[in-house]
């Protein structure tokens, strides 16, 4: 994988300027970022590799270096791509109807990141994400905010808490993974140590797989919390 030069110290492919594309090859950013969506919807992340890609296009792969510098910069295009498949629609609606319109900007992005669950993880990695269709979901979602009365560190405050529920929720769901047979097993041992675990055990923690319900709930939890903090404008 191709390195940042020395002292630059920009990491992110939406923020370094596109190579000069002279004498560059019949191959687009587009068509790979299509064809590493593929790739990662049927083998996952761990399988990605500038080889297989490059094979999947039928194309050798220094041809890929042309358009991306890394495979972290194939998984940037792909995420905010997923983005952009569904998009949130801005709306001018009335401050009274905030709530409406953060649920519909944290469906989009829950949607796509379950239709995609490779995806779940990477925006907690180390880079933000930044790219054209994630950003315009994040304007929507902190004008809503404005219009709601959040301003300042209130409106930062309450950006990250919605954030954080919905990405947290779908990379849970994305990929836990548990049989039946370990949530009988796993229960067991909770019953039986019961004088350790009594809330567990009492309560099927273990059985709790209701991921729409809980998402929906927890939801509804912050913007009842949010609503008793904001300041109408």
């Amino acid at each position: 994988m191709g390195k940042a030069e020395a002292g630059n110290d920009v990491w992110s492919v939406w923020l370094r300027p596109r190579r000069d594309r002279r004498g560059e090859p019949p191959l687009t950013r587009a068509r790979i970022v299509q064809a590493a969506i593929a790739l990662l919807d049927e083998e996952g992340i761990d399988r990605l590799t500038m080889r297989r890609l490059a094979e999947r296009l039928d194309v050798v792969a220094p041809s890929l270096y042309w358009h991306v510098d890394t495979k972290d910069d194939v998984i940037d295009l792909a995420v905010d791509a997923i983005f952009g498949e569904a998009p949130p629609k801005a709306s001018a609606g009335r401050a009274e109807d905030w709530r409406e319109d953060v649920t519909a900007v944290l469906a989009s992005w829950r949607g796509a990141l379950l239709r995609h669950p490779w995806a779940a993880a990477v925006p907690a990695r180390r880079r933000p994400t930044i790219g054209p269709h994630f950003l315009a979901g994040m304007e929507i979602l902190q004008a809503t905010l404005v219009r709601a009365g959040f301003t300042g560190d209130a409106l930062s405050a309450a950006t990250w808490v919605l954030y954080n529920h919905v990405m947290g929720a779908a990379s849970s769901q994305a990929t836990l993974r548990i049989t039946d047979e370990e949530r009988r097993l796993g229960q067991e041992q909770l019953k039986t140590a019961g004088d350790r675990y009594p809330t567990l055990a009492a309560n099927g923690y273990l059985y709790d797989d209701d991921w729409d319900g809980s998402y929906r709930t927890g939801l509804a939890y912050l913007l009842d919390g949010l609503e008793a903090q904001r300041r109408p404008v």
